[in-house]
């Protein structure tokens, strides 16, 4: 007989706190619950009534569980939570999750077509990602709720996505609930900690009170007050111990004995000997199973063999029984409550609790339970045929019970290296560890090598290097030293990526060490690939720059690197080593951008070819991205890295798209394409965050402040510069585009030319010391011009030195610093009385600014006044194009200088009264003008009057004038509180970039 409680009992906090988290999912606020307890305590109970719950709220659920076999299987509940969905109201098709499917695949099975291009393995925060955004999705009208159980049975995998969207659903319509036993693992340290972050809340199951315990035995009898025995009550207290499922058990067996029997309306407990827990549950297990038919008994007991979940063919394999009989057998287990089928796959079964499973072996002789699951074991490798991973781990699982530690060892390090070779690292790790410690004596140090690069490519270097350093020493040379050397390399690679550089350096002194005195062409191919990527880093450890990028030293070094790195790269295609081969030509790609593009775009191509050639798909992406990087340098279009958008969209990689949306954002600030810019940045800033994908994060937060910078916005310039610099930019390869592409800008903007070119020498100092591949840094363009505009104060040759080292270099021939070039050159001819020479260069300076209208009306403005002095070109048509072009853009500094420059020039100019629109309803209602606006704008920064006048072009009398005019409009007393009042007007304009991204220029 079942005794089941149709009523949860003792959890009244427990389900107030999941009914306020629905609540609060419903207005837009995301949860994250963790419920922690033993087997059997209610977490199951209660997230099936968090379900309920949702259900009548009319809420998306979805509802997965682990694995209780004790298999490692990836991402197990998360797809089963994703199916339990999408099996009955089908796959969202929303265009927004379209960038995500790709990363999905592995969860959505209705996505696979779409899947990741062969080769690339989705990173797991790529995953969590992706799903974080499928979930919004899904709760976007009424919030929804995902209910994943047993976590502590789960993947590495898993919990890794579980703890990224736990950190990150506090802003989404998203109800995370986990159970979990308070066993220590992966699992119970997510929860904590994230506890800890506050960014979830734990509860501890306790086990049921006196008083829980007879409300849940009357509700299991369906009794009423008084009509159950106070001993029963007791004697169920003693022996289920508070544990709601040993209640049910224990009860459901004094049934089945009739040593609980009911007359007339009332229950009568008969006398019974002692017993515990939890051997209490084993015998009543015994008994149960005693009082089946012995087929059925016998299928039960292989069943649990095999673990708290199995499938009919493995069982059939076993018992060998034709289908008849099989299916019979588990229809009278699943009548008896015994075990049900398993809803997330419709060849399995699970036993309705784990504990059950564990009961029913537990009731065997140790003997018998071995040759069980010796017998079981070898019924499967003879019967299924290849083995699948999951298949695989069951068997290992097996011999192991069987006592055969050597086999098992055997079929655990061959299931970790498929998924090692799948991507699956971290899951590969915990199997291999599993390995390593049941592995004979001479097997163990070769799954251990396998095991450290597991550990390696999981992010735990740390522990990967100290695996490979406790190996026991192997003749160099040797078949066991190629391997460990190997491990060396591929863990130098993973900390040279991650810049952790001596670590990377040690890592390649111990493979060169293990190669012996000539390692072979394709090994030497690999270890000079993580070298000359390391040439790259700025040092850290105090080499100077003997080591470092700067410096003779620091030449010599990159110049190394790159012949070294063309021998790899050709050493590695006729080895054998595609992926080796993309990574040197990628590395050389960018060294020789140094003596030209065409130089580096040919290295790309090759690169291109080489990974189409052998089908790798994420080194195809990654040739296409950079090429359309340099592609956009050269001429500043964006044709071509759309086009490696849409590789790295099929490819599903979300950092890669992340990082080509930087560098689109980027030629939209150029193209004066605010609007697109902005848009950009919104959607990949905080993503990149969240997949920590710190390169392209940092790029986009440099790239928002430039969007700020080149419309004169400085308030919100420095609010970026400060997240820029807390992402640790200012420590990165990007200082340079800082210093001269939107600080020296910036200045720029604000008529503060002194500064723009403090900036701009700031700049080119820095990469005089350092290795540096960006050529939009102002250094080979924009900073020759101011120079030549300053006579060359700095060096004494009229800035002609700057000019002609910038014409010679590759970078000035990009796109970009060819417009400032041909206006320096102008100026240059112009001063030299060549007045034809002067216009032609303006003409050819002109061609190349096509697609940089605010660049070009810049560039305009800042010779002007030299072609006045020299008097060529056409300055006046110069000077007015410009000011209408700032005037509309809201760049009041600029505007005014050009109207300056033309009055000083003799040249009548119509006053600007317009603007209105600009000014707050409650300023202009109080009678501001638009040129007081532009004085009241500026004093949040609280400049002084001589700093106001200089930017707008006016007198310093003129700005006491509307100072004063000012304080008396706002009633404001003195002029502290006026630029207090500016500063919180700003404030209220909302975040960076709101008012400017409206405007395009």
């Amino acid at each position: 007989m079942r005794a089941t409680s149709s009523v949860i009992v003792g959890r009244k906090a427990e389900i107030g706190l999941l009914g306020d988290a629905l609540g609060s999912v419903r207005r837009g606020a995301g949860r994250a619950v963790f419920l922690v307890g033993e087997a059997g305590i209610g977490k199951s109970r209660l997230a099936g009534e968090c379900a309920l719950r949702a259900y009548d709220l009319d809420m998306p659920v979805l509802r997965g569980r682990a694995t209780s076999t004790g298999l490692v299987v990836p991402f197990r509940p998360l797809i089963e939570a994703l199916s339990s969905r999408f099996r009955a109201a089908g796959a969202p098709d929303d265009p927004e999750l379209l960038p995500y499917r790709p990363a999905l695949a592995a969860l959505v099975p209705e996505w696979r077509s779409g899947a990741a291009a062969p080769g690339y393995a989705i990173s797991l925060v790529e995953m969590a990602e992706a799903l974080l955004r499928l979930l919004a999705v899904l709760g976007r009208e009424r919030g929804c709720a995902v209910l994943l159980e047993d976590l502590h049975d789960s993947d590495t995998e898993t919990i890794a996505v579980v703890e990224y969207v736990a950190d990150n659903v506090a802003d989404l319509p998203v109800l995370l609930v986990g159970t979990l036993r308070p066993d220590p693992g992966p699992a119970l340290d997510l929860a904590l900690a994230a506890e800890l972050r506050n960014t979830a809340e734990l509860r501890e199951l306790g086990p049921l009170d006196d008083a829980a315990v007879r409300d849940m035995v009357d509700a299991c009898l369906d009794a009423g007050p008084g009509q159950v025995p106070p001993a029963a009550y007791r004697t169920l207290a003693e022996r289920a111990g508070g544990n709601p499922y040993l209640l049910e058990v224990l009860l459901a067996d004094l049934l089945d004995t009739g040593r609980l029997s009911r007359t007339d309306g009332r229950w009568q407990l008969a006398d019974q000997g002692e017993a515990t827990v939890p051997t209490g549950a084993v015998r009543s297990w015994a008994r149960r199973l005693d009082r089946l038919d012995e087929p059925v008994r016998d299928l039960l007991l292989i069943a649990a063999t095999l673990g708290g979940r199995f499938s009919v063919g493995v069982l059939r394999a076993v018992t060998g029984l034709d289908d008849r009989a099989l299916f019979a057998h588990l229809r009278s287990a699943s009548e008896a409550g015994i075990i049900a089928p398993d809803g997330a796959a419709h060849d399995d079964y699970t036993f309705r609790h784990v504990l059950t499973a564990d009961a029913l072996r537990a009731s065997l002789p140790p003997a018998e339970q071995a040759a069980l699951a010796r017998r079981a074991a070898s019924a499967i490798e003879e019967s299924v045929g290849p083995l699948s991973g999951e298949e695989r781990q069951l068997v290992a699982t097996l011999w192991l019970a069987a006592g055969d530690k050597a086999t098992a060892s055997r079929q655990f390090a061959q299931v970790g290296r498929q998924m090692l070779d799948a991507g699956a690292s971290g899951s590969a790790a915990v199997l291999l560890e599993r390995a390593r410690g049941l592995a004979a004596d001479e097997e163990r140090d070769e799954v251990a090598v396998q095991l450290a690069i597991a550990q390696a490519e999981s992010g735990r270097l740390d522990e990967a290097s100290a695996l490979l350093d406790d190996l026991p020493p192997v003749a160099a040379g040797s078949r066991p030293a190629e391997d460990r050397a190997q491990a060396h390399t591929q863990v130098a690679w993973v900390a040279a990526m991650a810049e952790r550089q001596e670590e990377a350096r040690r890592r390649i002194r111990a493979a060169r060490v293990l190669f012996g005195g000539a390692p072979h062409p394709e090994q030497e191919a690999a270890l000079v690939v993580v070298e000359g990527h390391l040439a790259l880093l700025p040092e850290r450890d105090g080499r100077g720059d003997e080591q470092g990028g700067g410096g003779r030293g620091g030449r010599e070094r990159l110049d190394l690197a790159e012949r070294s790195a063309r021998r790899a790269a050709l050493t590695a295609e006729q080895r054998g080593r595609p992926v080796v081969a993309c990574r040197a030509w990628q590395l050389l790609a960018l060294l020789s951008r140094e003596r030209g593009f065409d130089e580096a775009d040919a290295c790309l191509v090759r690169m291109l070819e080489v990974a189409e050639k052998h089908r790798l798909a994420v080194c195809r992406a990654e040739a296409l991205v950079r090429l359309g990087t340099n592609a956009f340098m050269r001429t500043g279009e964006a044709t071509q890295l759309e086009t490696a958008r849409a590789a790295a969209h099929e490819l599903g990689s979300l950092a890669l798209l992340q990082t080509v949306d930087g560098s689109l954002a980027m030629q939209s600030v150029l193209a004066g394409r605010w609007d697109r810019a902005g848009e950009i940045v919104e959607r990949s800033v905080e993503a990149s965050a969240r997949l920590q994908n710190l390169s392209a994060h940092r790029y986009l937060l440099l790239v928002d402040a430039m969007l700020a910078a080149h419309q004169g916005r400085a308030r919100e310039q420095e609010r970026a510069l400060a997240r820029f610099r807390r992402a640790g930019g200012e420590e990165s390869m990007l200082v340079p585009l800082q210093r001269g592409l939107c600080q020296a800008v910036g200045a720029l903007m604000a008529e503060d030319r002194k500064r723009a070119t403090a900036e701009l020498d700031a700049a080119a100092a820095w990469e005089r010391e350092h290795p540096s591949f960006f050529y939009l840094s102002g250094r080979y363009g924009l900073r020759p011009l101011l120079r030549i505009l300053d006579g060359g104060s700095a060096g004494g040759d009229g800035g002609r030195g700057a000019y002609e080292e910038a014409l010679a270099s590759p970078g000035g021939q990009l796109a970009w610093n060819r417009m400032f070039l041909g206006m320096a050159d102008a100026v240059l001819r112009g001063r030299d009385g060549d007045p034809e020479g002067a216009r032609r260069a303006v003409e050819e300076a002109g061609r190349a600014a096509t697609v940089f209208p605010q660049a070009w009306h810049l560039a305009l403005r800042l010779v002007a006044e030299a072609a006045l002095d020299d008097s060529w070109g056409d300055p006046v048509a110069w000077l007015r194009t410009a000011e209408e072009y700032f005037h509309e853009a809201g760049v009041a500094p600029v505007a005014g200088a050009c109207r300056a420059v033309l009055r000083r020039a003799g040249i009548s100019v119509r006053q600007r009264r317009g603007g209105r629109e600009r000014i707050p309803a409650e300023l202009r209602t109080a009678g501001v003008t638009p040129r007081e606006y532009e004085v009241f704008a500026l004093l949040g920064e609280r400049p002084g009057n001589q700093q106001i006048a200089q930017r707008l072009c006016i007198s310093p009398r003129t700005v006491e004038k509307h100072m004063a005019s000012l304080m008396t409009k706002t009633g404001c007393v003195d002029r502290s509180a006026l630029c207090a009042l500016s500063a919180e007007r700003a404030d209220e304009q909302g975040p960076p970039g709101a008012g400017a991204r409206g405007r395009t220029a």
